[in-house]
């Protein structure tokens, strides 16, 4: 039923999309940040963290992700066997659907309904719920755009479920196993880590399920995110949620939600690097602040080492008439001496002070770079994300101008075009390396 307020997109159709990420383990930190609200500040302002406490979560981290992926590969729940140190060892699913179609539903209670059901259909696709670190539905980022057509503030409802990327892997005797029945076949089977295998290209097939061969003879490959795609549609269709299409088969609905990604991952970025970047500041900011001390405190070591003598007269004491140059002596030396040893002090004091400075001035010295660094990637990734949005403002531009079937023609002959370019350079490559022989 569509109550007061109700919108439409510009064509009229809700779809549901959901987009994969793999991330490895240095990337994963800024995506628990994000996901779990743990940041200090946010460079996109659509987020609202007087909103926070309203995202559900659906599965909540035990700790953090890391911690949960390490205890996982140490109670040999999963193996990372034969990974590099910057293998892709996680994965982040986000699913959605436009912002219109939840508030002509209801808003936030039917938009927690709707992904209950889609983090149902999630699990089934990732193929293990101990394989998901976490599941939480956004609803604290505001649709600026839609906020200021209606005049009231309307939210984009958004899952974001982070997970493992696990396929069984057959593991088979040696052919150097001393027992010959045993060679070739099976040994054990191990959860593997693989974010390649999990999300591998499949072949298509026609009706009778046969596979779709392309001019060449070779079978059509149909790519994962393609999978991901027709999977979550049929599965929330089955669930019942019969009003939403597809997102939208060939390039531009899927091109276009692949660039609004990339911008939430920018942002996201930026997001880090901000907070990186205070964090500096601040630590800038106290170490100008402890050397100003450091040298008002040299300062009076400097101008008033001697004042610890209240007069130079009287510091030493007075020869007696009678007294012998000897016994003076021996009466003096211990004045002497200790007046020397508070001199060495104040020195020595003095001369650390000033190494600690120096030290000091190099770690500040050392800050300042680090944050001028953090400063041009900030201004690097700001003009980044700028791109990405006129990239995509163009994309939804070009289909509402040409329409969405002749910008796939436009993609589709573009796409034969470099095909068949590659091909006459993969030839010229044949027929250049058979020359040489």
């Amino acid at each position: 039923m569509k109550g007061d307020g109700y919108i439409a997109r510009n064509d009229g159709v809700d779809r549901i999309v959901a987009r994969n990420n793999n991330l490895t383990a240095k990337q994963i930190g800024n995506a628990e940040r994000h996901n779990e609200r743990k940041k200090e500040s946010y460079v996109n302002t659509d987020i609202v963290p007087e909103r926070s406490y309203l995202n559900y979560h659906y599965k909540s981290p035990d700790g953090e992700y890391s911690g949960m992926f390490g205890k996982m590969e140490q109670d040999g729940i999963i193996s990372t066997r034969g990974l590099k140190d910057d293998a892709k060892t996680y994965g982040e699913m986000i699913i959605d659907v436009n912002s219109a179609y939840f508030h002509n539903h209801g808003g936030y209670e039917y938009a927690k309904r709707f992904y209950a059901d889609a983090y149902k259909a999630a699990v089934k696709i990732i193929g293990n719920e101990d394989y998901i670190l976490s599941a939480v539905m956004h609803a604290d980022e505001r649709n600026s755009a839609m906020s200021e057509k209606l005049g009231k503030d309307i939210y984009h409802y958004h899952l974001h479920i982070v997970y493992i990327p696990v396929v069984e892997k057959e593991i088979l005797w040696s052919k150097r196993c001393k027992d010959e029945s045993l060679r070739g076949k099976v040994k054990e089977i191990i959860h593997q880590v693989s974010s390649s295998k999990k999300w591998a290209s499949v072949p298509e097939t026609d009706g009778n399920g046969n596979p779709k061969l392309n001019k060449n003879g070779k079978p059509i490959l149909k790519k994962s995110y393609s999978k991901l795609q027709d999977d979550i549609f049929s599965l929330m269709c089955s669930y019942g949620y019969t009003d939403i299409e597809r997102g939208e088969k060939g390039s531009t609905e899927e091109n276009l939600s692949v660039l609004q990604f990339k911008v939430s991952q920018e942002q996201e970025r930026l997001d880090d690097i901000c907070e990186q970047t205070d964090k500096e500041q601040k630590k800038h900011d106290d170490l100008q602040k402890k050397n100003k001390q450091q040298e008002e405190q040299i300062k009076k070591l400097d101008t008033g080492m001697w004042n610890m003598f209240p007069e130079v007269e009287g510091v030493l004491p007075e020869a007696n008439q009678m007294e012998s140059a000897k016994k003076y002596r021996n009466r003096i030396l211990p004045v002497i001496k200790s007046i020397l040893e508070k001199a060495r002090s104040v020195y020595a004091k003095n001369a650390n002070m000033k190494n600690d400075i120096a030290k000091a001035q190099r770690e500040n010295d050392r800050k300042q770079r680090i944050i001028d660094r953090y400063e041009e990637q900030l201004a690097a990734k700001d003009k980044e994300v700028e791109d990405i949005k006129i990239s995509a403002s163009k994309f939804t531009e070009l289909k509402m101008f040409f329409g969405v079937d002749k910008i796939n023609d436009f993609l589709e002959q573009a796409r034969e075009k470099r095909a068949y370019e590659s091909e006459l350079r993969r030839a010229a490559r044949h027929q250049r390396n058979t020359f040489e022989r």
